[in-house]
C-alpha cells in the first residue's frame, strides 16, 4: 500500500523537477533551484533545543533562554552560510565516450567557481556511481570523472545528477538534483564466433589485380586513345614501329568483406554482439568491410569513423530513435 502511494509522489516530484531544472549542458546553482532542509544531526539538535526552551521556561531560567537564543542564532546562520557553499556554483558536462555493454562508462564534469569565491566539501554523485567530494579554492575551475555500469547497448541517459553540500557545520543539508544533456553511446558486447561459410565478399578475390592509375606495377598495354597520358606511352616500341600502345598499371586488391545478419545465428542480441566482434577483428587487420542488416546497409570502408558508424548502427539496431 506504501509503495503505490511513493509511486504517484515520486513521479509528480519528477514533472516538477523537470519544469524546474529542465536539461541542460551548463546549469548555474541559484535560488530556484537550490533546496535546503535540516540534516539529521540538525534535526536532532533542534529537537534538543525545543526541550532546552521548554525547561527554560518552565523554570525560568534567564541564563537558559540566553543559551536557547544563542544556539538557534547559530543555527539560523549556519542556513545562510550553507547555502551560499552551493550558490554560484556552475556545473557542466565534458566528453563522453562510447563504450561497449557490460564496460563502466566515464562521464567528464566540470565543476566552476562564481568569481573568487571559495566553495567547500561538496559532493556530486549519480545512483550507483561513486561518489566525489570536492573543494574549489585555488583552482577557478574542476574536472572530475564518474563512471556508471553499462548493462545493455543503446543511448544511455543518465539520472539526475544530486549536489549537495553539509558545509559548514552538518546541521544542514544543502542540495540539487541536476538532468544534465549528456548521452553515451553503448555498443554490443563484443562476442568471438566465426562467419558463417556464406559470408559475403565482393566480386573482386583477396589477391586479384585491378587496373589502378597512379599505381607503380606493370600490368598490360592497351591501345593508345587520345587524352591517354603521354609518360604511359610505349615510346619505345613506337619507335620501333610498333602500334602506339599505353602501359596499364595495376594494384592487387584489399579483401572487402560483407557483415550480413545471415552470417551469424542466435538471437537479436548474439547476432549483434558477434558481428561486433567481426568489427572490431576486421579494423585490427586493416580490412574493409560493410554492414548488412535488415534495413540497413554500410558501404564497404575502413578507418576510425567507418568503424564508429557501423559500431553505432549495431548499438541503435531496432531501438526507439533509431533509423532503422
Amino acid at each position: 500500500m506504501l509503495n503505490a502511494i511513493e509511486k504517484p509522489i515520486n513521479r509528480r516530484f519528477k514533472l516538477w523537477l523537470d519544469r524546474r531544472i529542465p536539461p541542460m549542458r551548463k546549469i548555474m546553482l541559484n535560488q530556484k533551484r537550490l533546496f535546503i532542509f535540516p540534516s539529521k544531526p540538525g534535526r536532532w539538535f533542534v529537537a534538543v533545543l525545543f526541550v532546552m526552551f521548554l525547561a527554560a521556561i518552565n523554570y525560568q531560567n534567564n541564563m537558559a533562554f540566553a543559551l536557547v537564543f544563542l544556539l538557534a542564532s547559530v543555527f539560523i546562520i549556519a542556513i545562510l552560510h550553507t547555502f551560499a557553499n552551493l550558490a554560484g556554483l556552475t556545473v557542466s558536462v565534458g566528453k563522453s565516450n562510447p563504450v561497449f555493454a557490460g564496460d563502466m562508462a566515464e562521464f567528464e564534469l566540470f565543476l566552476s567557481r562564481h568569481g573568487n569565491k571559495d566553495y567547500f566539501d561538496i559532493n556530486v554523485s549519480w545512483p550507483k556511481s561513486e561518489l566525489r567530494s570536492v573543494s574549489l579554492t585555488s583552482t577557478d575551475r574542476q574536472k572530475i570523472n564518474l563512471h556508471l555500469p553499462m548493462a545493455q547497448r543503446g543511448s544511455f541517459r543518465p539520472d539526475r545528477l544530486l549536489v549537495e553540500s553539509f558545509y559548514p557545520m552538518g546541521l544542514l543539508r544543502c542540495w540539487t538534483l541536476l538532468a544534465l544533456d549528456v548521452v553515451v553511446l553503448v555498443y554490443p558486447k563484443p562476442l568471438a564466433c566465426e562467419l558463417a561459410a556464406n559470408a559475403g565478399t565482393d566480386a573482386l578475390e583477396e589477391g586479384e589485380l585491378i587496373p589502378v592509375s597512379g599505381s607503380d606495377d606493370f600490368y598490360d598495354f592497351k591501345q593508345y586513345h587520345q587524352g591517354d597520358s603521354p609518360k604511359h606511352v610505349f615510346w619505345k616500341g613506337y619507335a620501333k614501329g610498333q602500334d602506339l600502345v599505353t602501359k596499364q598499371f595495376a594494384s592487387y586488391s584489399e579483401q572487402r568483406l560483407w557483415l550480413e545478419w545471415v552470417s551469424v545465428d542466435g538471437g537479436l542480441e548474439e547476432r549483434l554482439s558477434k558481428l561486433c566482434f567481426w568489427v572490431l577483428k576486421l579494423d585490427k587487420s586493416h580490412d574493409e568491410y560493410g554492414l548488412r542488416l535488415p534495413g540497413i546497409e554500410i558501404q564497404p570502408g575502413h578507418g576510425e569513423q567507418h568503424k564508429a558508424d557501423v559500431l553505432k548502427a549495431l548499438a541503435m539496431f531496432q531501438l526507439p530513435g533509431s533509423a532503422a
